[in-house]
């Protein structure tokens, strides 16, 4: 998640956010790797399910453009998650993930002090 976020930065979740609400488009949040469940990713939320969308080379998309890569279809109760580099271990690799997998909403970096703020 860099530059938003630094290798050391500490940050407060929020495990109650989705149980009563949907993720939003632009929300950053802790989920299960789908790969290795016992481990934690820390992503940005660019796609809610059911929809269609159009990877760009930029994000992801709800409006067909020219520089489209691949049209992702999300099904009811996914996420499509992305790192802010082009290189990251997210949806881009894995696929859209069940928003069970989510466990909670970041929204405070605590640590390290001189970085210290919501997100």
């Amino acid at each position: 998640m860099v530059p938003t976020l630094q290798p050391g930065d500490r940050l407060l979740v929020d495990r109650e956010a989705y149980r009563s609400a949907s993720p939003v488009i632009g929300d950053i949040v802790v989920l299960r790797d789908p790969e290795k469940a016992e481990r934690w990713l820390v992503k940005r939320v660019a796609g809610v399910g059911p929809g269609q969308f159009w990877r760009t080379g930029s994000g992801l998309v709800s409006v067909p453009s020219e520089d489209a890569i691949e049209e992702i279809s999300l099904p009811a109760s996914t996420v499509y998650v992305t790192g802010d580099a082009e290189s990251a271990r997210d949806s881009r690799r894995f696929g859209p993930v069940p928003s069970g997998s989510l466990v909670g909403r970041a929204y405070y970096r605590y640590a390290p002090a001189h970085r210290r703020g919501e997100l």
